[in-house]
């Protein structure tokens, strides 16, 4: 007797009038493109409009939504992404999906917000005592008409329990991208961030910006783009705060405060995630062992490499190899063959 096909895990998306059109694709295209070539069976998606107005939902361009489903469809869904919303929407949430959402909580499923889709969670309820990440510029309005919930407001998403909260735009996609790697595990989400032509995994607590560096002066003290160039020039070296300070000739404390004002990290976590790049592009360029990659990229070790790497990137650099190997004239091999 033949095993019974599992069946699709069903990701609903409420849809209100005037949504964002980004934050609305992006479940779309992760979710919504048959990608069973990576996980079969892979996810449903459904459409639901969530009103309260008649007629297809419009996103800020004006681009008609098809919506099959309605609210009613929400709490049997698996997840239930309430995706960025009109700023009406936010201030008055339609009663209707307050309760469809309380609903879909109750029966325990994910619950998901895109940028400001979080407000409607929060009027629901879902957030009392919780923490929540949104769009940084809308996080002190946030706070303030929701002082009950742990509010913040820099990281890319926040989980916690069963609720996943995300900052907008371009955050959305590492929203996205976390609940495939929760679900299918991480050599299928990078492979679907490889498709996308998107990182493969940035952590739901990294910074959601960094300010620019400033422009270069004429004496060049107070720009921090040359000693940046200059440690990227040699991260296979020892590099320590004390050394690159004095390249930028700066005391150490003025250049780590600038330092985390200009790039939103401290030093030594810019020159792990710079390492663990430079180890990610000699593993897909290179045929040298992984002993050798640990060397050129600072780390001296197999085992250093293999534990900050893992940190970083939740994978193992083998597996990175493996998903994202090229061959010599740049083809890459793998999933990634088969197309989108």
């Amino acid at each position: 007797m033949s095993a019974r096909r599992r069946r699709p895990h069903v990701v609903a998306v409420a849809v209100t009038d005037g949504a964002p059109v980004f934050e609305l694709a992006v479940p779309c295209e992760v979710f919504g493109i048959d990608r069973s070539d990576l996980a079969d069976p892979w996810y449903e998606l459904r459409l639901c409009a969530a009103g309260p107005d008649p007629g297809p939902p419009r996103t800020t361009a004006g681009l008609a939504v098809h919506t099959p489903y309605g609210l009613d469809d929400l709490p049997d869904a698996d997840t239930v992404v309430i995706a960025a919303c009109a700023r009406h929407i936010q201030l008055d949430p339609p009663p209707a999906l307050l309760d469809a959402v309380r609903a879909a909580h109750a029966r325990g499923r994910r619950i998901v917000s895109l940028c400001s889709g979080v407000y409607v969670l929060a009027a629901a309820g879902l957030l009392a005592g919780r923490r929540a990440t949104m769009h940084w510029m809308s996080a002190a309005d946030f706070a303030h008409r929701f002082p009950d919930v742990d509010v913040d407001p820099s990281s890319l998403y926040a989980e916690d329990g069963t609720i996943l909260t995300s900052a907008g735009t371009g955050a959305t996609i590492d929203a996205c991208l976390h609940l495939v790697r929760r679900d299918h595990g991480s050599a299928v989400a990078n492979e679907v961030a490889r498709r996308m032509v998107v990182p493969p995994h940035r952590e739901g607590g990294q910074s959601q910006y960094a300010k620019p560096l400033r422009p270069a002066t004429r004496g060049g003290g107070d720009d921090l783009a040359p000693v940046l160039r200059w440690a990227r020039e040699r991260l296979h070296e020892p590099l320590t705060v004390p050394r690159l300070a004095r390249q930028a000739h700066m005391s150490e404390r003025t250049f780590a405060r600038r330092f985390r004002d200009a790039l939103g990290v401290t030093p030594l976590q810019w020159l792990l995630q710079q390492r663990v790049r430079l180890a990610q592009e000699l593993l897909e360029t290179t045929d040298e062992p992984v002993e050798a990659i640990a060397r050129h990229a600072g780390f001296g070790s197999a085992a250093n490499l293999r534990h900050h790497f893992g940190r970083l990137t939740t994978i193992t650099p083998q597996t990175y190899r493996h998903v994202f190997r090229r061959r010599v004239n740049g083809v890459v091999t793998g999933a990634w063959d088969a197309g989108r």
